[in-house]
């Protein structure tokens, strides 16, 4: 994975998915060659949970500053693709808050 801003307001990362279950090889196959890099890339200060259970789905929920959670359900999608998803929704989440601001900026 290569290295992705990660933005300050992004609090935790937490990934679920199935010790077992097929549909989950895919997440697991993902952490296991991208976790180094997701850690580094925050300089440790990061949480990244890693949920195991049997039989749950797979996806990513990121929780943001003031609590709001963004989950995405990655059920059924390749490597590449859950690469993808995560950083559109650490990047999708954060250009989202720069228009807000920008929006605010210009009112004011």
């Amino acid at each position: 994975m290569s290295k992705i801003a990660v933005s300050s307001a992004l609090r935790e990362l937490r990934f679920h998915l199935s010790q077992t279950g097929e549909a989950s090889k895919p997440l697991r196959t993902f952490l296991v060659k991208n976790y180094p890099a997701l850690k580094t890339s925050t300089n440790y200060k990061l949480p990244i949970l890693i949920r195991e259970a049997f039989g749950v789905p797979p996806s990513v929920t990121a929780r943001f500053e003031k609590g709001r959670e963004v989950k995405n359900n990655l059920d059924g999608l390749k490597e590449s693709e859950i690469e993808a998803a995560v950083k559109s929704l650490i990047k999708g989440f954060w250009a989202s808050h720069q228009c807000m601001f920008i929006i605010v900026y210009d009112i004011l």
